[in-house]
Order: structure tokens, then sequence, then C-alpha cells
């Protein structure tokens, strides 16, 4: 009844806004705003078709699930708080969590509950049939079989402490707990498995871990200790039987339960040593299924076992289910300092120290220190011969194999000879081995390789893109020899439009038809199937016809758990425009060349695309500058889109605005585009303050929605377009060693064509960026005073000492960064000295006469914080009009979600103040003092009409 009625609620206030709507004017977005804007995740369909869901949430409170019938899209079953959800394997059960709500959960923050006082998460389970919804209170975890079998296990939190009222009822209350079994000082909980329609239930106690075998035939769990006693267990649970099994108790610690993919076997590890102990050494296990056997395989004393067996290394095993992977490392290495009990922890020295020969200069090392800790190499078990093969050693650390483990060989990559240069060349090469994991016989395949090496998925090649060969190699490891599979082909494999000084990327692939027969391959337009063995001519299954109209061709993959492409099925098609954006999906076939069918193509865009497994219903999601991406239905032939879902009504209360495609000219001659939005009811009659925006190239981007979101570090654009402010987004393209004139090219001339349309108030224009967009704002307006107002987030000013900086969320040095990458110098500090000076905004500060507003925070990860602070104390000194906004712990965008309304507060009245003649808010005319900091925003406005005097 309760889901009934918010059904109509729903309903109901859709009708309200519209009515409301059609019966007021419009008004501005404010920053009130932000929080009830929703937005879609998490969009599924049945494998049959028949339902479709997704979640919903607002930016701030509580979310729901709606679950869909395809075939009466008006039937929807909504969980209020739903998510983290799925549908079950036989298309008749939806099921996921819900969490607490969020009034709630803040309202016993305020009061300082205790954490078991606080509300918990709650699982439902629902009946597409008979739209049943069960719910089950108090659940920490859930899981179910991956690819079969209509089974689910719910986790439990603890139970409640209990609240007696004195001590007998406490007393009775215990004794009564005690006799009914429940855990007592556990990490353990209550475990309930249960079939989805309620027929078969199993309930456990104790429980600290559990999983199904993939095809749910199997689950086994973990028992944690009770009180003292070391009544651990791992137990097994056939589901067909209803039967659980011991496999082995009372040891300290069970991990990594692995399934063989037939379920002959069950594989873990343990140990028995003490959980104190500083050098814990691992056991593994092999349980087989079916004779109920279970036998210690390996252990720290095991002949042939070099080092020692990692908790860290994956479990798992081959196809065929006759070798076992784990991971072995180094045994434990003991230091005397360390281990020396008479010093104390203030008497030890902490130091880090930078040595040239490294590898990695300290902060990646320090970044990296875990990775490190767990470092692990892939070794085999063989189980019918009971031999190990190490596979991965010092050599080569890392060595994978194919998803599903099924072929006999792995790939092994060893980068360690180009290390070094890591910090100047993030392009460095790896030395790859192919590697028998029969034997562990291994032969070097190439040298300094360039591309990311992956096996074909029937095993018959090795293949990659080569950055240096701007091609597509395959290694035939019969032959033993390697294709050039594009060379010859004639047209640009790379990406066409790289413009900085590094090796270009490709257009990426496809995938690879079944027998490894074929390799579909990308150019910047067409689909290309290439012949790896060399033997058939290169085919364009497109035609020619993306390159001939400027429509990029992609394969949408039909299948998400396909493992190679079956050619007698269609070849379903993205397209995208590259001049006027129109999106949508064509028809091609893989076996005759000819121009692809067209099936959808609008001035949308596309995204989200997902098939039934069973017949050929479809959902994606369509959107526009102005429309919600909502969820639409459909077949394959797509030739009608059924809207789903219906997001924020409240739109149609709000001015909103439009965006245009502009087409312009750089100084250089070079054809440009950009965006350009306007306000609702644009008049051309009217001047309009405008806002320029600009981060690389944003055109592509023409019908994508933007939600009012509170900003992590850019202006908002449908907050500023709302409010009556044009706003421009120009592309921009960069000359190497010249990344500030570039800008100045593509920029300049961009807003110049758009002041020609008569309709800008040339007198107030603004310009905002963030990060290398910031840089570019503080090159700018060392160019040119035609803005009136400028924002720079993070931005580097200085590259001469940005470069020997830190970026402190990897540990890498900024070197690479302006030799290859962003920054585009193409060279070191002390080659191409005048490039860094005449590309560093801090050495013509003298020439800035525009007001600005910077925000760089103290633990960004990206850009050093004394950029922003140079930029600041530059302009301070030259008493220039600027301010700098420095979130206290946040990173290079802001995190957090105060911080960010905070800042869209900051931006809005910083430009409204330049750009409208607003007064200035109290933050700008007197600052916040050290000692008003946390008491006060001061986000009101001065008294003062013209605001700040200067």
């Amino acid at each position: 009844m309760k889901l009934l009625i918010y059904k109509y609620l729903l309903v109901f206030h859709f009708l309200l806004f519209t009515l409301v709507a059609y019966g007021q004017q419009k008004r501005s977005l404010t920053h009130d705003d932000y929080d009830g804007w929703e937005s879609i995740s998490a969009e599924k369909i049945t494998k049959n078709g028949d339902w479709l869901g997704y979640e919903i949430n607002p930016q701030d409170g509580d979310g729901r699930l709606e679950v869909v019938s395809h075939s009466n899209p008006i039937n929807k079953i909504i969980i209020p708080r739903g998510g983290n959800w799925n549908f079950s394997h036989d298309s008749k059960f939806a099921f996921g969590k819900i969490v607490p709500e969020r009034d709630s959960v803040r309202y016993l923050k305020l009061k300082k509950a205790k954490s078991d006082q606080m509300p918990k998460d709650s699982l439902f389970i629902v009946n597409l049939e008979s739209e049943n919804v069960e719910k089950f209170a108090r659940v920490k975890s859930y899981s179910h079989p991956k690819k079969k079998g209509n089974w689910i296990a719910i986790h439990f939190e603890k139970d409640k402490p209990v609240k007696a009222k004195d001590d007998d009822k406490a007393d009775s209350l215990k004794n009564e707990s005690d006799t009914k079994d429940r855990p007592r000082n556990s990490e353990g909980t209550k475990l309930l498995v249960r079939s989805l329609d309620g027929q078969k239930k199993f309930e456990f106690h104790r429980v600290k871990e559990y999983g199904f075998s993939d095809n749910g035939d199997f689950f086994f769990y973990i028992k944690a200790e009770e009180d003292t006693l070391k009544n651990t267990g791992i137990f097994l649970l056939n589901l067909a039987t209803g039967i659980s099994k011991i496999i082995d108790v009372r040891k300290t610690e069970y991990l990594s339960p692995a399934f063989s993919s037939s379920n002959k076997y069950l594989a873990y590890l343990t140990t028995e040593d003490s959980t104190n102990a500083k050098k814990p050494y691992y056991d593994l296990y092999l349980y087989e299924i079916a004779n109920e056997s279970n036998q210690k395989i390996l252990h720290k004393e095991s002949q042939d076992l070099e080092g020692m067996i990692s908790k860290h290394g994956r479990l798992f095993f081959s196809k065929d289910e006759n070798r076992l992977f784990f991971g072995t490392a180094p045994d434990y290495k003991t230091f005397a300092y360390e281990e020396d009990t008479t010093i104390l922890t203030e008497e030890r020295v902490s130091l880090d120290i930078w040595g040239w020969q490294d590898a990695e200069i300290q902060p990646m090392q320090l970044r990296n220190k875990s990775r490190e800790e767990q470092r692990n190499f892939l070794t085999a078990y063989e189980i019918s011969n009971r031999k190990i093969i190490p596979l991965g050693d010092e050599r080569i650390p890392s060595v994978n194999v194919d998803k599903n483990a099924k072929h006999k060989i792995g790939i092994g990559v060893d980068d360690s000879p180009y290390r070094r240069s890591y910090s100047w060349d993030i392009q460095i090469g790896k030395d790859v081995y192919i590697v028998n994991l029969e034997n562990g016989h291994r032969y070097l395949m190439m040298e300094n390789l360039s591309g990311n090496p992956q096996l074909s998925p029937e095993g018959k090649f090795v293949y990659w893109y080569s950055m240096k060969d701007s091609s597509w190699i395959a290694f035939d490891l019969a032959s033993r020899s390697f294709k050039n599979m594009t060379k010859k082909i004639g047209v640009n494999f790379y990406d066409e439009l790289h413009d900085s000084p590094s090796m270009p990327s490709s257009y990426g692939a496809a995938g690879w038809l079944k027998g490894d027969s074929g390799f579909l391959v990308y150019d910047k337009y067409d689909v290309w199937k290439v012949d790896p063995s060399g033997t058939a001519a290169p085919v364009n299954l497109t035609a020619g016809e993306g390159r001939k109209r400027n429509i990029t061709f992609r394969r949408q993959k039909l299948d998400a758990e396909e493992e190679t492409i079956d050619p007698s099925k269609p070849l379903l098609l993205t397209a995208f425009q590259e001049f006027d954006k129109r999106d949508g999906f064509f028809l091609a076939n893989y076996t005759e060349p000819k121009p692809p069918e067209e099936l959808l193509f609008t001035d949308h865009r596309y995204f989200g695309f997902a098939k039934a497994k069973e017949n050929e219903r479809i959902i994606v999601r369509r959107s526009t500058y102005k429309d919600n991406p909502d969820i639409y239905s459909s077949d394959l032939s797509m030739k009608e889109l059924k809207r789903i879902s219906s997001l924020n009504p409240q739109q149609t209360q709000v001015k909103w605005g439009s965006v245009e495609l502009i087409n312009y000219r750089a100084n250089d001659g070079e054809p440009m585009q950009g965006l350009l939005f306007k306000p609702e009811n644009f008049d051309t009659r009217k001047k309009y303050p405008m806002m320029v925006y600009f981060y690389e190239r944003n055109s592509d981007g023409l019908h994508n929605y933007r939600a009012p979101v509170p900003s992590a570090s850019i202006i908002n654009i449908p907050f500023f377009v709302s409010n009556d402010y044009l706003v421009f987004v120009p592309d921009i393209k960069y000359e190497l060693g010249l990344p500030g004139p570039s800008a100045y090219n593509c920029i300049i001339p961009g807003v110049h064509n758009i002041i020609d349309r008569g309709f800008v108030d040339r007198k107030n224009i603004a310009i905002q960026g963030q990060s290398w967009g910031g840089y570019q704002v503080a090159h700018l307006i060392t160019r040119t005073n035609m803005f009136k107002a400028a924002g720079a987030g993070a931005p580097v000013v200085n590259m001469t000492s940005a470069y020997g900086g830190i970026r402190w969320g990897t540990g890498m040095s900024r070197m690479f960064q302006y030799e290859q990458t962003q920054s585009r110098i193409g060279g070191t500090l002390w080659e191409k000295p005048m490039y860094y000076m005449q590309n560093s905004p801090l050495f013509y500060m003298d020439r800035v006469e525009t007001p600005v507003l910077i925000m760089h925070n103290d633990a960004d990860g990206a850009v050093p914080w004394y950029q922003g602070i140079e930029m600041f104390m530059a302009l301070k000194r030259l008493n220039k009009p600027a301010w700098l906004l420095q979130y206290n712990d946040e990173d290079h965008n802001l995190r957090l979600r105060k911080n960010r309304k905070d800042l869209s507060v900051r931006l809005s009245q910083f430009f409204d103040h330049y750009l409208k003649g607003a007064p200035a808010p109290l933050w700008m005319t007197e600052g916040l003092p050290a000692v008003e900091k946390g008491r006060t925003l001061k986000y009101e406005l001065s008294e003062e009409e013209d605001g700040i005097d200067y």
C-alpha cells in the first residue's frame, strides 16, 4: 500500500510542477537548487528484457530505485532509498540495499549518537511478477552468484545492545541470549542464505566472510573466533542438497577462498601463527569437493617453494583445473635497528634519503609503499603432479594470464631498465617475455616495447599498439614472427589531433573475431578488419563512409560478457558527426564492406547503451543541453524510442537557456569551434555580460546535459546562463613550445567573433578556468585588458619553479608535464629556458589590470600550492586587486560538498560585482581575518552602492 501511495505522489508532484511552470513566470537558478537536482545511475535490464531499473538520486538527500516494466512503463516499482542493486539471473527478482534516511542520520549525528545507535542499511527483495517487496533490517552486506543461480546471501550487523531497566531484566535477557547460541565478542555475525523466492533458507552464526561459486552450486563461509576460543573455521554449503560440511577448523585466519571453474576444487590460505605475529607464514590448502578431501599442499618448508606464500597474491585456477595460481614473496627481512627494543620511539630517526640512483624518487616510493609491501610474484601449482612452477620473480615481476586462465602461456613484463626515466618520460618502454605456464620457461619477445601487450582470445597472438611505429602489431606465437597489421593501409591510426610533445595514442580497437581470424581496429573515422597473419588484405568495413562524411564510427558491444566477436551477428555502430555533433547508431556487417545503414542520427547525445541477453530489447540514454539524460527503451531497429524516466520536473520552473555551435577562425586562420550558451528568451537587441570558460577542446559536448551543481573548481554554466549571462566555451589547439600564445591565438578571436554579433556588453566580459585553464587565464590577463574580471583556479604561473616540483598526489616529478604532456614545452629547463620564462605569466604580472579571484588549496595533489601563492603575492606587491581562496586540506578540485557550495557563492558574488555592478560581499571588501575564521562566512553585501573603491 505504501508503495502504491508513493507512486501516486510522484505522479502528483510531476503534474504539480508542470501546472506551476505554465502558471507563473520562470525564475533564475539559485544556489538552493543544487541539492534537489537529480541524476540517474546504475541502469540495468533483465536478461529477458521484460524489466529495467535505475537509481535516481538528488545531489543531497534521499534517492530511490525505480524498476519499470518494459511493456508498460507506467508500471513502476519504487524502492525509496534503494541502491547497490541487481536483477536475478532468471529475470524474476530485483534486490539490493536500502540506506537510512539522510535526515535521521543527520539528526543523530547532531545528538552525538554512538556508532551502534546509528541506523543501519536494510535489504530488499522484489518479486517482479507479484510486485511483493520483502525487507531485512540491519544488513551489513549481501552477495549473489556471478553467472547463474537464484540465491542471495545476507550478512547482518551485530545485534543492538540490550538496554535493560534493571539488573534482573538484564540477567534474564543475557541468559536468554546464551540459550539461543548468539555470538559473544566475535567479529562474526548472522548470515542468511536463501533462494530469492524464499523456498529454501540456511542460517549460520558468527560468520566473518562468505561467497558463492560463480555458477551458484556451492557456498563457502568462514566463522570468526568467539570470546577467547580459537573456534574459527571454513565451511562449504552444497546449495542443491542443503548439506553444510566442515572443511577446516581452529586456524588463526582463513583467506582468499577460490572455486575452480566446474567446482572440482576449493582453495584457500590459512595460518596457525598468532594474530600478533610480526612474521606470519601462510599455508595453501586444496579441498576436493566431490570426495571431501582436504590437503595442505604448500607451507613454509615446502621444497622448491621460492620465498614464502603471500596473502596478497590472487588465488585462482586455470580453466582446465589442473593449475592453481598463487602469489609468493621474498621471506621477511629483519633489521637490527628495527628490532632493537632498547630504543624509544622518540629516539628513532625519521628521514627520507633521495638518491640519484633510485629508480623512483622518494615521494613516489612513499606513495607506493603499501603496493611494494604487498608485491608478490605469480606462481603455479600443478595439481596432477604436485609441482611448483615459479612464473614471476625479481627479473620479471609481473606476469599476466588471460581472463579465464585457459591458455598455457602468459605475458611477462619488466620496466625496471627504464623506470628511472619515468619522472620525465611517462612513455617509458618495457621488456616483454612469453612465459610458459606449464613449466615456467620464458623467452624475450621484445625489448623496450612501447604499448600494452595483450593475448588474443584464442591465444594465437600477442598484440599491441606501438606508439613508436604508430601501428598495430601482432606477434605470432607459433612462428615467433611479427606482423605490422596497419602499416600499409594508408590512413593514420594515431590520434590526428594530438598536439603535445609525446607519442600519440591510437583510436583504439573493437576486438577479435572468432578463432582469432581477424582483428578490428579504428582510424579517426572508420572500422577496419585486419588479418594478424598478414595473408588477407585489410578491409574497410565501413567502406570509407566515415572519412567521407566526417562521421566517427565505433562498434557498439551487444554482449557485455563476450570474449570474441561473432561475425554472423549484426555490426551495430555508434556514430558521431565531427562538425555538426549529431550522434546516433548505424548498422553494418563483418563480411561485406559497404556504407553503414542509418538507424538513428539526431541532434542529441546517446550513451549508456545496454541490451537484453535473450532478445533484441535495449535501453539507452539521450540528452541535449536542455533535456535531462533520461532512459529510453527500444529494440535494435531503434525505430521508436520510448521514454522511461522523467527527472527534474522543477526545471520547467526555471530559466534554462540554450546552446549554439560557433564556427570561427583562430588568429592563424585555422578553423575553430566553440559553444555559446544563451539565456532564456535571448534577445539580440540586448547587451549581455559574458563569461568565457575554456579547457582544451569542449565543442564535442554540444549535446551534453549540464546539471546545476556546486562548483568543484569551475563556473557552473547553467547557473550563470539562468542568471542572464552569456557563456562562451572556445576550443584550443596548441603549437609545441607555445602553450600561452596558442591559448591567445584561439580564445581571443573567438571572443571577438561573439562580440561582433552585437549582443555582448563588451565592457563586461570575464574569464575563468581551472588547472590548465587557470594557467591560461593567468597568461591571457598579461596579454590583454579586455576582461573585466578573471577567475584562476590552481594556476601554474611560474614554469621555472613548477618544473622541479612534485605532483604530491602521485609522488611524481612534474618534469614530464613540461617536456611531454599538457604544458607542451618539449624540452628541459636548461634546453629551453626562454620558452619556460616566456610562457610563465609570473614574469609579466606588472601588466595585469584585471581583478583576479584565485583558488588554490593547501592539499593540492596536482599543481603545487605555492604557484597560487606566487601569483597572489606578485599581484599584492603590485597593488593589484586579487583574492586567494585556500580551502584547508582540500585537493586540486574541491571534494567536500560544503566547500563546493561555498565556492559557488563566492564565484557568483565576485563576477556579479564586476560584470553586473552588484554590491561586493564583505569577504571582498573586508577580507576574513584569521581571528574570525570559522565564525563567519562574510557573504553579506557591502552597503556601498559602487562596491570597492580602488
